[in-house]
């Protein structure tokens, strides 16, 4: 059964960001070859044309017994009434084969934190939560605040994820000097000992590299790593043949 709850060692999930499905294909067999656990498909950076079930179902099928996380985040300048689309294809990602769906925190009404707090966007949130587990879906809900914060504003954030049913909590912030990074491992601590669910803690900034890499060594579920950078992938994402040989080595 594919799953992102049950794991072993934390696991090694290849990030797709491709415009063209081909790309993708490509990504995948080389990622599966080098030993990748999961994949992630950013739904949203491919090209409109292909944002369909039969290209989105063919990288699903290429990715063998992985499990799949997928997203289809809204673009940089939207509305919140594309939020209603969004959330329908989100539920199209679940029919597709997708294990992981990523909701965002802040759907339905838009958030500096990305973790809304308005009473009806909130409720529209469990609901769709609710639609995806009867399609046999598991949830992630994300939060990426592109700033730095301190753990106990992440750990707030955390349990309100898991308050509105996500099976799994990703908070993003930003680490730019030691004191940041040193608050960024504080807050891993704190979201170990209080959440009941997984948790995907990473950092952005010119401090991130340590917290990708060692984070899941200190509780977090999944690196997110790439096969291979060009100029549409998250640079901070480290490549999979590296990553791979730091979690293949460390004790766990």
């Amino acid at each position: 059964m594919k799953t992102f709850l049950k794991y072993d060692k934390p696991l090694l999930t290849t990030i797709l960001q491709c415009r063209y499905p081909e790309v993708a294909l490509h990504r995948i067999e080389k990622a599966i070859e080098l030993g990748t656990d999961a994949f992630g498909l950013q739904t949203e950076s491919l090209l409109p044309e292909y944002r369909n079930e039969k290209t989105i179902r063919s990288l699903f099928e290429a990715m063998g017994e992985c499990p799949i996380y997928a997203t289809r985040y809204r673009p940089d300048k939207s509305s919140d009434a594309l939020d209603e689309e969004l959330s329908g294809e989100i539920l199209k990602l679940a029919d597709y084969g997708a294990t992981l769906c990523d909701v965002m925190g802040d759907l339905y009404c838009k958030h500096p934190d990305e973790l809304t707090t308005d009473p009806a966007a909130v409720k529209k949130q469990l609901a769709l939560i609710d639609k995806l587990h009867e399609k046999g879906a598991e949830v992630l809900m994300s939060s990426h605040l592109y700033r730095y914060a301190p753990a106990e504003r992440v750990l707030e954030i955390g349990l309100e994820q898991q308050k509105r049913g996500a099976d799994v909590v990703k908070i993003v912030t930003k680490a730019n000097n030691d004191a940041q990074l040193l608050e960024c491992f504080r807050a891993i601590t704190l979201l170990k000992e209080n959440l009941s669910v997984p948790f995907l803690f990473l950092a952005g900034g010119s401090r991130n590299a340590l917290i990708r890499r060692i984070g899941p060594n200190l509780g977090c579920c999944m690196y997110l790593c790439v096969y291979e950078h060009d100029e549409y992938s998250t640079k901070a994402q480290p490549l999979l043949s590296k990553v791979k040989a730091i979690r293949d080595n460390m004790e766990w």
